[in-house]
């Protein structure tokens, strides 16, 4: 995987990590959350791990350079 592939993954799970929040985000705010919005929190989730394993795999595990 050249770095530029690794890059391109870096900044896909990054999309998806601010998609995570902006889900956890809106069902914090509900007092009763509907189900779909619980399901596509798990979507993203699965999404990210499978970024993650990716990176694991192309030997780049990602670290997140704004902690």
């Amino acid at each position: 995987m050249t770095a530029g592939e690794v890059e391109e993954l870096k900044r896909a799970r990054d999309a998806l990590a601010r998609q995570r929040n902006a889900i956890a985000r809106r069902l914090g705010a509900l007092d009763l959350a509907p189900i779909s919005m619980a399901e596509d929190l798990t979507r993203t989730l699965v999404a990210i791990e499978a970024v993650d394993r990716a990176l694991v795999d192309a030997g780049r595990p990602y670290f997140d350079d704004n902690p």
